[in-house]
């Protein structure tokens, strides 16, 4: 089988994580052949270290035919975009989320790549981190599921573009919360049914960079989700509560342990490892008929519905039911 031609817009910070893999781990199933990048110079210098073609416009690369699949890692204002290219040219497409910044705009996506019988993949990469994978499951140890508690912790943005609503088309909710409501949805089998939220700016002078939330989700599971940029320190907290016992984990301090009364036992599970290579991996595979989507666009899609009522809610400070229809 011919390696895949790939083709990569965004090749800044997170971008080049996926050039690297490409690169490295996959170079006998994928070929990097095309770039493209806001900045010119710097995407000019990276086409040449990766023997890679530089378009400075995004649309030229989804139109060569000398590229077979499109991963997009830019700014979310432009995901429509590219996905309504990518279908224009038959090249599947590999997103990064939030897959849009709003449900209308993620709907249509989903829709009209499933009209197409085109494969739309969401990089919802947290499914890959070996944490989260073990409370999924780890989960019918405790019984049924309670009550949970979700917090992820980061440093204040650096990045411009994450300050400006036109390009980030949300704060903290849709660009960090956004990974808890995927791995709720993702350890649960649950659908989050309603939010009720606050959100603040503390460091960020135009958008949330601190969020909390009561959530309720679609088998009785109810719980609280914290999510900021406002320290310097990293965490992603999971605490699931049952009737047997409970389940606390760090997908980014690698713990993971089940408390029964005072008794913690730790739960084994794989390394910590960078969650891109293996989304690759199995998207490939995808890509060469050799399994499913591992990430559909109805997930994406998905997690923003959940996204846009914690933002409603946040602005009326009233519960906001999640809508419902999601496709797959």
């Amino acid at each position: 089988m011919k390696p895949r031609r790939i083709g990569l817009i965004g090749t800044g910070k997170h971008g080049s994580r996926y050039a690297a893999h490409l690169l490295s781990d996959f170079a006998d199933r994928a070929h990097l052949t095309a770039i493209s990048r806001q900045s010119a110079e710097a995407g000019a210098t990276q086409a040449r270290d990766w023997d890679a073609s530089f378009y400075p416009d995004w649309r030229d690369l989804v139109a060569d035919p000398g590229t077979d699949a499109v991963i997009s890692v830019t700014t979310p204002n432009l995901n429509p975009q590219i996905a309504a290219a990518c279908l224009r040219h038959k090249k599947p497409l590999l997103i990064e989320k939030p897959l849009a910044t709003t449900p209308t705009a993620a709907r249509t996506m989903v829709q009209e790549f499933q009209t197409a019988g085109l494969p739309l993949t969401v990089a919802q990469t947290l499914r890959y981190n070996p944490v989260i994978i073990g409370l999924r499951h780890a989960l019918p140890t405790i019984g049924r599921p309670h009550a949970f508690a979700a917090t992820h912790h980061l440093e204040p943005s650096t990045l411009p573009w994450l300050a400006d609503p036109a390009k980030a088309g949300g704060g903290v909710i849709f660009h960090t919360a956004v990974h808890i409501f995927d791995a709720l949805r993702f350890i649960t089998g649950q659908e989050v049914v309603r939010v009720r939220a606050s959100s603040f700016q503390i460091h960020n002078p135009r958008l949330e960079d601190l969020f909390s939330a009561q959530i309720e989700m679609s088998d009785g599971l109810v719980g609280i989700v914290l999510a900021g940029k406002v320290g310097l320190a990293r965490a992603g907290r999971y605490e699931f509560t049952g009737d047997t016992g409970l389940l606390q984990g760090d997908q980014v301090h690698g713990i993971l342990e089940q408390v029964q009364g005072m008794t913690i036992t730790t739960i084994a599970h794989e390394p910590l490892c960078p969650s891109i290579r293996p989304l690759l991996a199995d998207w490939l595979t995808f890509l060469e008929g050799g399994s499913g989507n591992p990430i559909p666009g109805y997930e994406g899609l998905a997690a923003v519905m959940v996204c846009e009522a914690a933002r409603r809610s946040a602005a009326c400070g009233e519960w906001v039911n999640v809508e419902k229809e999601l496709l797959g």
